[in-house]
């Protein structure tokens, strides 16, 4: 079984080059991990592999906004 830390790479990447997975994701995060790694995997990895992938998410969408907001002084 591939790391945890792989699994959120592919997973991440999935989400941002995807449309479709991305919404999947924002609607139901359970689904697309299991679309997107095709495995099945215990509760409380899905759930460590879910906070990463929103965590990253979240850092990488202010990290643009800052950008846009820097652009505008």
């Amino acid at each position: 079984m591939p790391e945890v830390k792989e699994l959120i790479e592919k997973l991440l990447d999935k989400v941002q080059k995807d449309d479709s997975i991305k919404e999947l994701f924002t609607k139901d995060p359970v689904k697309a991990v299991e679309k997107v790694l095709g495995v099945d995997l215990p509760d409380d990895v899905v759930n460590k592999i879910i906070d990463a992938v929103k965590a990253k998410l979240t850092v990488d969408d202010a990290k643009e906004l800052f950008g846009a907001l820097k652009k505008l002084f």
